[in-house]
Protein backbone atom coordinates (compact mmCIF):
# COMPACT_ATOMS: atom_id res chain seq x y z
CA UNK A 1 0.00 0.00 0.00
CA UNK A 2 1.50 3.24 -1.55
CA UNK A 3 1.61 7.08 -0.10
CA UNK A 4 1.89 9.85 -2.51
CA UNK A 5 2.33 13.20 -0.50
CA UNK A 6 2.94 16.92 -0.77
CA UNK A 7 4.61 19.00 0.96
CA UNK A 8 3.48 22.44 2.43
CA UNK A 9 5.24 25.99 2.58
CA UNK A 10 8.78 25.83 3.89
CA UNK A 11 10.23 23.48 2.49
CA UNK A 12 11.26 25.68 -0.89
CA UNK A 13 15.38 26.04 -1.10
CA UNK A 14 16.69 28.12 -3.54
CA UNK A 15 17.15 26.52 -6.91
CA UNK A 16 15.53 23.37 -5.93
CA UNK A 17 13.86 23.33 -9.51
CA UNK A 18 16.69 23.49 -12.03
CA UNK A 19 17.42 19.90 -12.74
CA UNK A 20 14.20 18.64 -13.10
CA UNK A 21 14.12 21.61 -15.83
CA UNK A 22 16.49 19.24 -17.68
CA UNK A 23 13.80 16.44 -17.80
CA UNK A 24 11.42 16.13 -21.58
CA UNK A 25 9.34 18.29 -21.59
CA UNK A 26 9.40 20.00 -17.83
CA UNK A 27 10.63 23.25 -19.23
CA UNK A 28 7.33 23.54 -21.64
CA UNK A 29 5.12 22.57 -18.83
CA UNK A 30 6.44 25.26 -16.58
CA UNK A 31 6.73 27.94 -19.50
CA UNK A 32 3.10 27.13 -19.97
CA UNK A 33 2.15 27.06 -16.09
CA UNK A 34 4.64 30.39 -15.73
CA UNK A 35 2.03 31.97 -18.58
CA UNK A 36 -1.34 30.80 -17.21
CA UNK A 37 -0.92 32.77 -13.39
CA UNK A 38 1.03 35.25 -14.06
CA UNK A 39 4.44 34.28 -12.31
CA UNK A 40 7.87 33.49 -13.78
CA UNK A 41 8.23 29.93 -11.72
CA UNK A 42 11.69 28.93 -13.62
CA UNK A 43 12.97 32.45 -12.78
CA UNK A 44 11.93 31.75 -8.95
CA UNK A 45 12.40 27.88 -8.65
CA UNK A 46 16.28 27.75 -10.16
CA UNK A 47 16.97 31.40 -9.70
CA UNK A 48 15.84 33.53 -6.82
CA UNK A 49 17.08 33.85 -3.36
CA UNK A 50 15.86 32.46 -0.03
CA UNK A 51 14.13 35.67 0.75
CA UNK A 52 12.62 35.58 -2.63
CA UNK A 53 10.91 32.64 -2.68
CA UNK A 54 9.90 32.97 1.42
CA UNK A 55 6.92 35.39 -0.45
CA UNK A 56 3.81 33.41 -0.04
CA UNK A 57 2.19 34.55 -3.15
CA UNK A 58 5.25 32.72 -4.99
CA UNK A 59 6.44 29.99 -2.57
CA UNK A 60 2.45 28.04 -2.72
CA UNK A 61 2.78 28.75 -6.79
CA UNK A 62 6.49 27.15 -7.16
CA UNK A 63 5.77 24.11 -4.47
CA UNK A 64 2.65 23.13 -6.31
CA UNK A 65 4.50 23.16 -9.44
CA UNK A 66 7.56 21.32 -8.13
CA UNK A 67 5.11 18.59 -7.17
CA UNK A 68 3.26 17.61 -10.59
CA UNK A 69 6.39 18.26 -12.51
CA UNK A 70 7.91 15.72 -10.34
CA UNK A 71 5.14 13.56 -10.12
CA UNK A 72 4.43 13.41 -13.68
CA UNK A 73 8.10 12.26 -14.18
CA UNK A 74 7.56 9.44 -11.80
CA UNK A 75 4.76 8.52 -13.55
CA UNK A 76 2.62 5.86 -11.00
CA UNK A 77 -1.32 5.43 -9.44
CA UNK A 78 -0.62 5.76 -5.49
CA UNK A 79 -3.19 3.86 -3.53
CA UNK A 80 -3.52 7.16 -1.44
CA UNK A 81 -2.67 10.74 -1.97
CA UNK A 82 -2.56 13.38 0.62
CA UNK A 83 -0.98 17.04 1.09
CA UNK A 84 0.22 19.30 3.61
CA UNK A 85 -1.55 22.29 3.55
CA UNK A 86 -0.77 23.91 0.67
CA UNK A 87 0.18 20.44 -0.65
CA UNK A 88 -3.28 19.36 -0.23
CA UNK A 89 -3.59 21.27 -3.43
CA UNK A 90 -1.35 19.30 -5.25
CA UNK A 91 -2.90 16.18 -3.94
CA UNK A 92 -6.10 17.24 -5.02
CA UNK A 93 -4.38 17.49 -8.60
CA UNK A 94 -2.76 13.72 -8.01
CA UNK A 95 -5.98 12.51 -7.49
CA UNK A 96 -7.67 14.13 -10.86
CA UNK A 97 -10.21 16.15 -8.37
CA UNK A 98 -8.84 19.20 -10.57
CA UNK A 99 -6.38 19.81 -13.54
CA UNK A 100 -3.17 20.40 -13.07
CA UNK A 101 -3.02 23.96 -14.44
CA UNK A 102 -6.37 24.70 -12.71
CA UNK A 103 -4.24 23.71 -9.67
CA UNK A 104 -1.99 26.62 -10.28
CA UNK A 105 -4.54 28.84 -10.93
CA UNK A 106 -6.31 28.34 -7.56
CA UNK A 107 -2.22 28.31 -5.97
CA UNK A 108 -2.05 31.30 -6.83
CA UNK A 109 -5.72 32.67 -6.06
CA UNK A 110 -4.62 30.97 -2.77
CA UNK A 111 -0.90 32.65 -2.76
CA UNK A 112 -2.12 36.13 -3.41
CA UNK A 113 -5.16 36.23 -0.76
CA UNK A 114 -2.67 34.48 2.45
CA UNK A 115 0.15 37.43 1.65
CA UNK A 116 -2.51 40.26 1.37
CA UNK A 117 -3.78 38.76 4.84
CA UNK A 118 -0.51 38.19 6.36
CA UNK A 119 0.06 41.93 5.91
CA UNK A 120 -2.77 43.23 8.14
CA UNK A 121 -0.52 42.46 11.40
CA UNK A 122 2.96 40.94 11.74
CA UNK A 123 2.87 37.55 12.23
CA UNK A 124 4.85 34.11 12.05
CA UNK A 125 4.90 30.64 12.82
CA UNK A 126 7.54 28.62 14.90
CA UNK A 127 8.17 24.41 15.41
CA UNK A 128 8.54 23.33 18.42
CA UNK A 129 10.14 20.32 18.36
CA UNK A 130 9.77 17.51 21.72
CA UNK A 131 7.22 17.72 24.34
CA UNK A 132 3.58 16.38 24.59
CA UNK A 133 0.85 17.76 22.90
CA UNK A 134 -1.57 17.60 25.98
CA UNK A 135 1.06 19.31 27.62
CA UNK A 136 2.22 21.64 24.50
CA UNK A 137 -1.16 22.88 23.13
CA UNK A 138 -2.59 24.39 25.87
CA UNK A 139 0.39 26.13 27.28
CA UNK A 140 -0.02 27.83 23.37
CA UNK A 141 -3.20 28.56 23.79
CA UNK A 142 -2.10 30.66 27.24
CA UNK A 143 0.26 32.24 25.22
CA UNK A 144 -2.46 33.38 22.79
CA UNK A 145 -0.80 31.14 20.17
CA UNK A 146 -2.71 28.96 17.85
CA UNK A 147 -1.29 24.99 17.39
CA UNK A 148 -1.33 25.28 13.93
CA UNK A 149 -0.04 22.14 12.38
CA UNK A 150 -0.44 19.21 14.63
CA UNK A 151 2.53 17.18 12.77
CA UNK A 152 3.25 14.14 14.87
CA UNK A 153 6.38 13.12 15.46
CA UNK A 154 7.00 15.16 18.31
CA UNK A 155 6.28 18.76 16.11
CA UNK A 156 4.20 21.01 16.88
CA UNK A 157 3.75 24.83 14.57
CA UNK A 158 2.65 27.22 16.65
CA UNK A 159 1.70 30.87 14.85
CA UNK A 160 0.82 33.74 15.90
CA UNK A 161 2.28 37.66 16.46
CA UNK A 162 5.52 37.93 16.27
CA UNK A 163 5.47 39.10 19.79
CA UNK A 164 3.55 36.09 20.73
CA UNK A 165 6.11 33.96 19.06
CA UNK A 166 8.97 36.03 21.15
CA UNK A 167 7.31 35.06 24.46
CA UNK A 168 7.16 31.44 23.18
CA UNK A 169 11.13 31.10 22.28
CA UNK A 170 11.19 32.94 25.99
CA UNK A 171 8.66 30.45 27.82
CA UNK A 172 8.92 27.27 26.37
CA UNK A 173 6.23 24.06 27.11
CA UNK A 174 8.18 21.58 29.55
CA UNK A 175 9.31 18.86 27.73
CA UNK A 176 9.71 21.15 24.09
CA UNK A 177 13.40 21.44 23.30
CA UNK A 178 13.62 23.66 20.51
CA UNK A 179 11.60 26.77 19.26
CA UNK A 180 12.36 27.18 15.92
CA UNK A 181 11.27 29.78 13.43
CA UNK A 182 9.61 28.78 10.27
CA UNK A 183 10.21 30.22 6.59
CA UNK A 184 7.18 31.69 6.41
CA UNK A 185 5.35 35.10 5.96
CA UNK A 186 2.24 34.95 8.24
CA UNK A 187 0.63 32.81 10.76
CA UNK A 188 -1.41 30.38 8.47
CA UNK A 189 -4.33 28.17 9.61
CA UNK A 190 -5.16 30.64 12.26
CA UNK A 191 -7.73 33.16 12.64
CA UNK A 192 -5.51 35.41 10.96
CA UNK A 193 -6.60 34.23 7.51
CA UNK A 194 -9.50 34.27 8.06
CA UNK A 195 -9.58 37.20 5.07
CA UNK A 196 -8.72 34.41 2.64
CA UNK A 197 -11.03 32.02 2.70
CA UNK A 198 -13.48 34.14 0.92
CA UNK A 199 -11.30 34.77 -1.69
CA UNK A 200 -10.44 31.71 -2.42
CA UNK A 201 -14.32 30.38 -2.10
CA UNK A 202 -14.40 32.41 -5.01
CA UNK A 203 -11.38 31.35 -7.04
CA UNK A 204 -13.00 27.83 -6.31
CA UNK A 205 -15.97 28.95 -8.37
CA UNK A 206 -14.40 28.56 -11.27
CA UNK A 207 -12.74 25.17 -11.10
CA UNK A 208 -14.01 21.85 -13.28
CA UNK A 209 -14.08 19.31 -10.40
CA UNK A 210 -14.29 15.52 -10.34
CA UNK A 211 -14.16 12.91 -7.85
CA UNK A 212 -11.10 11.65 -6.39
CA UNK A 213 -9.57 8.20 -8.73
CA UNK A 214 -7.89 7.28 -5.33
CA UNK A 215 -8.12 7.63 -1.78
CA UNK A 216 -7.49 11.24 -1.03
CA UNK A 217 -6.96 12.08 2.92
CA UNK A 218 -7.77 15.08 4.05
CA UNK A 219 -5.46 17.33 7.01
CA UNK A 220 -8.36 18.87 8.27
CA UNK A 221 -8.86 15.27 10.22
CA UNK A 222 -7.13 12.76 8.68
CA UNK A 223 -10.37 11.57 7.08
CA UNK A 224 -10.72 10.24 3.58
CA UNK A 225 -12.78 12.30 1.43
CA UNK A 226 -14.95 10.32 -1.51
CA UNK A 227 -16.51 13.99 -3.02
CA UNK A 228 -14.63 16.29 -5.45
CA UNK A 229 -16.84 18.95 -4.22
CA UNK A 230 -15.98 17.93 -0.40
CA UNK A 231 -12.04 18.09 -1.46
CA UNK A 232 -12.28 21.82 -2.81
CA UNK A 233 -14.49 22.84 0.11
CA UNK A 234 -12.25 21.51 2.80
CA UNK A 235 -9.06 23.16 0.51
CA UNK A 236 -10.84 26.23 0.77
CA UNK A 237 -11.81 26.23 4.54
CA UNK A 238 -7.95 25.05 5.65
CA UNK A 239 -6.17 28.19 4.78
CA UNK A 240 -7.33 29.27 8.37
CA UNK A 241 -8.08 26.17 10.20
CA UNK A 242 -5.06 23.61 12.01
CA UNK A 243 -3.66 21.11 9.86
CA UNK A 244 -3.70 18.02 11.48
CA UNK A 245 -1.02 15.97 9.78
CA UNK A 246 -0.60 13.59 12.54
CA UNK A 247 -4.14 12.30 12.09
CA UNK A 248 -3.28 11.66 8.15
CA UNK A 249 -0.06 9.66 9.52
CA UNK A 250 -2.73 7.28 11.92
CA UNK A 251 -5.12 7.23 9.03
CA UNK A 252 -1.87 5.97 6.65
CA UNK A 253 -1.48 3.17 9.89
CA UNK A 254 -4.91 2.00 10.21
CA UNK A 255 -4.95 1.62 6.08
CA UNK A 256 -1.70 -0.21 5.98
CA UNK A 257 0.45 2.15 4.35
CA UNK A 258 3.43 0.37 3.61
CA UNK A 259 5.86 2.80 1.59
CA UNK A 260 5.57 6.59 1.46
CA UNK A 261 6.91 8.72 -1.87
CA UNK A 262 7.20 12.41 -1.00
CA UNK A 263 6.84 14.40 -4.02
CA UNK A 264 9.31 17.70 -4.85
CA UNK A 265 10.51 19.01 -2.88
CA UNK A 266 10.99 15.91 -0.48
CA UNK A 267 12.28 15.71 3.05
CA UNK A 268 10.10 17.35 5.35
CA UNK A 269 7.16 14.78 5.45
CA UNK A 270 9.20 11.50 4.84
CA UNK A 271 10.94 12.99 8.11
CA UNK A 272 8.01 12.99 10.45
CA UNK A 273 7.03 9.69 8.89
CA UNK A 274 10.45 7.64 9.97
CA UNK A 275 9.29 9.25 13.41
CA UNK A 276 5.66 8.23 13.18
CA UNK A 277 5.33 5.40 11.14
CA UNK A 278 8.13 2.85 12.18
CA UNK A 279 8.33 -0.11 9.40
CA UNK A 280 7.33 1.90 6.63
CA UNK A 281 9.84 2.57 4.07
CA UNK A 282 10.15 6.38 2.78
CA UNK A 283 11.82 8.62 -0.35
CA UNK A 284 12.08 11.89 -1.09
CA UNK A 285 11.90 13.18 -4.52
CA UNK A 286 14.61 16.00 -3.72
CA UNK A 287 16.25 15.84 -7.59
CA UNK A 288 15.61 13.91 -10.65
CA UNK A 289 18.45 11.29 -9.26
CA UNK A 290 15.86 9.54 -6.70
CA UNK A 291 12.91 8.51 -9.35
CA UNK A 292 14.69 5.02 -9.93
CA UNK A 293 14.29 4.32 -6.40
CA UNK A 294 11.23 5.70 -6.26
CA UNK A 295 9.95 3.66 -9.03
CA UNK A 296 11.02 0.37 -7.18
CA UNK A 297 9.73 1.53 -4.30
CA UNK A 298 6.18 1.66 -6.33
CA UNK A 299 6.47 -1.83 -7.94
CA UNK A 300 7.17 -3.19 -4.66
CA UNK A 301 4.44 -1.99 -2.56
CA UNK A 302 1.89 -0.03 -4.69
CA UNK A 303 -1.27 -2.25 -4.66
CA UNK A 304 -3.75 -0.23 -6.94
Amino acid sequence: MLVLVAPGQGAQTPGFLTPWLDLPGAADRIAAWSEAIGLDLAHYGTKADAEEIRDTAVAQPLLVAAGLLSAAALDASPDIVAGHSVGEITAAAFAGVIGDEAALRLVRARGLAMAEAAAVTETGMAALLGGDPEVTVPHLERLGLTPANVNGGGQIVAAGTVEQIAALTEDKPEGVRRVVPLKVAGAFHTHHMAPAVERLREASLELKISDPAMVYVSNADGRSVATGEEVVSRLVGQVANPVRWDLCMETFKEMGVTALIEACPGGTLTGLAKRALPGVQTLALKTPDDLEAARALIIEHAGA
